[in-house]
């Protein structure tokens, strides 16, 4: 597994030097980033399980340690993370079900 507070310092670092590069980019993702948190209807712990749950579904190591390190800072549990965790194992599941209908249609069609 790897070492998640260094891998975060390493990630800040080079996000950093891209913030440098093209300023606006940054400034960009993180309005994009604070956007959804201005409806006030989540507190941030929900946005943080979210975070995660989506950050499982696109594979992204970067996602995942920043938003555990928020989820924790938020009061987020083990359990709740679990929960949110298993809504995204079933969506992906899900997702594959629906595809693998789709791959069926696709074949249907190509059949002699």
């Amino acid at each position: 597994m790897l070492d998640w507070n260094d891998y975060q310092k390493q990630l800040l670092t080079r996000i950093g030097e891209v913030g440098k590069l093209s300023p606006d980019t940054l400034r960009g993702y993180q309005t994009l980033s604070n956007a959804g948190a201005k409806i006030g209807k989540l507190d941030a712990k929900m946005h943080e399980l979210i975070a995660l749950a989506v950050a499982v579904t696109l594979r992204c190591d970067g996602c995942i340690t920043t938003h555990a390190d928020a989820a924790a800072k938020h009061g987020a549990s083990r359990e709740e993370i679990a929960e949110a965790l298993g809504v995204a194992i079933a969506v992906n599941a899900g997702a594959a079900l629906v595809y693998s209908a789709r791959v069926m249609d696709a074949f249907s069609v190509k059949q002699p």
